[in-house]
């Protein structure tokens, strides 16, 4: 676990990751390391969403170190990410795409706010005021048959589609992400999270353990240790 005291936002971080049980390649990639709190996970197969999912981060770990981020800085970040991953060489992670969330540390006005970004079905989680909400909003086709009535939560879960995404970075998508600016209030604790995670416990499991590890450390290990015991049937 780490901590930075810096304004506007003073924050303690955990990360974790692991392959899972059926996966012998792990595609996903994080950075966590203030302001920037973020997840992609590569699409593409045989090292090449790998490699999609990594540059993405290479390219925003260059804004490591600054105590907060402006709308256009990460915008910046995500067009630079995006050429990247689009000129990727064949055999290199060609034709490759990813997912992207997270949050970064925003300044407004002198007062910490996260700023969310988010594009495909990797997650954003805020627990804030004994309430744990979903920021993001899944950028997927069972979510679209959610939203249009066409699907019931139960029903997603186990649709063949679950795992088919409408925006990326790469992979021939030039979609836009989407952003929220949430005031930051203490006692925070942000969850960023691949589909490897949702995918094997619900969100009461997720919502219990996140009120009981209280080091961000334990908290990210034990999320981890758990979707992995309950099938791993992804990277997480």
């Amino acid at each position: 676990m780490s901590t930075i005291e810096e304004r506007p936002v003073a924050v303690a971080w955990g990360a974790a990751t692991d392959v899972g049980r059926r996966r012998t390649l792990n595609e996903d990639s994080f950075l966590a390391d203030p302001p920037l709190f973020l997840v992609a996970d590569g699409m593409g197969g045989h090292q090449a969403g790998e490699v999609a999912s990594a540059t993405v981060i290479d390219e925003f770990s260059r804004l490591r170190g600054r105590p907060s981020l402006t709308i256009e800085e990460v915008q910046h970040a995500l067009r630079a990410a995006r050429e990247r991953v689009d000129t990727l060489p064949q055999g290199g992670g060609a034709g490759a795409g990813t997912t992207l969330a997270g949050v970064a540390v925003a300044d407004v006005d002198g007062e910490g706010y996260w700023l969310t970004i988010n594009m495909g079905d990797s997650r954003t989680y805020r627990l804030s005021e004994g309430v744990l909400e979903q920021v993001s909003v899944d950028h997927s086709v069972v979510q679209e048959l959610i939203d249009a009535g066409q699907l019931d939560a139960a029903e997603a879960a186990r649709d063949a589609r679950r795992n088919v995404i409408t925006r990326a970075i790469g992979a021939g998508s030039d979609s836009e992400p989407d952003y929220w600016l949430l005031p930051a209030e203490e006692g925070d604790r942000i969850l960023v999270c691949s589909d490897g995670l949702p995918t094997e416990i619900d969100d009461e499991r997720i919502d219990q353990i996140l009120r009981t590890e209280s080091p961000p450390q334990s908290a990210a290990d034990r999320l981890v240790s758990e979707a992995v015991a309950a099938g791993g049937r992804d990277n997480v």
